[in-house]
Order: structure tokens, then sequence, then C-alpha cells
């Protein structure tokens, strides 16, 4: 992932900027911007603001968090499928077991059919990402 120090460094120079420049543009010195590009001082919530505003980025976005959230492994509608179907045939296999769906000897009540149900499908998501991210191969990533 990249870091805030990397990120403003690429927008200043992709935007043929100098540091002096920069640093004029958020009200600090050019050695604090130095700083902040060779990652020896972080920037303040607000100073991320400004900057995010010089640029017209979004916060986000230039501290890394937006590119890696994208780079995240999506589910396709063919893979939302194979979970649907996966979580259905499950809970017909607890639910047709002999004794049902229970907890300490006592049937789950609606609620707790319902949190099970959400736990499963979070775990088979995650999986599916998981076998995405380890069997797609490289020149499709």
């Amino acid at each position: 992932m990249q870091g805030f120090a990397d990120i403003l460094k690429k927008l200043r120079k992709n935007n043929n900027m100098t540091q002096d420049i920069l640093a004029e543009k958020l009200g600090i010195k050019r050695s604090t911007v130095g700083m902040y590009e060779t990652g020896k001082r972080r920037p303040d919530i607000d100073m991320i603001g400004k900057t995010a505003k010089v640029f017209d980025v979004d916060i986000d976005s230039l501290l890394g968090e937006k590119a890696e959230r994208d780079n995240e492994k999506k589910l396709n509608r063919r893979d939302e499928l194979d979970i649907a179907k996966k979580l259905k045939d499950t809970f017909e296999l607890l639910e047709n077991a002999n004794d049902g769906l229970m907890f300490d000897g006592e049937p789950l009540d609606e609620r707790e059919r319902e949190l099970l149900k959400i736990s499963l499908e979070n775990s088979l998501r995650i999986g599916k990402k998981i076998a995405k991210e380890k069997y797609t191969p490289k020149k499709y990533r």
C-alpha cells in the first residue's frame, strides 16, 4: 500500500509543483513538505485536509485507503449466486438434521437464526475473496 509520503510526492510532481510552491499553498515551510515526503514527519488532520484541497482529492485517496479498498477483490454475480446457494443448502442440512438448529439443547429462535445466517454468509464471502486472491492468475489481476 502506498503511504501518505509517496502519494504526496506523486501528486506534487504530477501537478508540476515544487516543494516551495506546495509549502506556500499550505502555509508551511519547504522543509516540512520535504519531511512529509520522506516520511520523517506526519501531518496532523487539518494539514491532511488542506493538502487534499490543494490537489482536489479526497482524504482517503491522499492516505492511500481508497486505493486499498478499490483493490479488494470484488465478488461478481456468479459468486453472489454461489454464496446464496451454499447458504441455502447449509441451512437445509442443518434444519433437516435430527436435532435441527440448537444451541445448548434449545432450539434457535428467529433472531439467533438470522445472526447465524449473517455469520455464515460473511464467512462464505471472505472465503470467496481469499480464493479469488489466491487462485486468480496474475495476468487477470
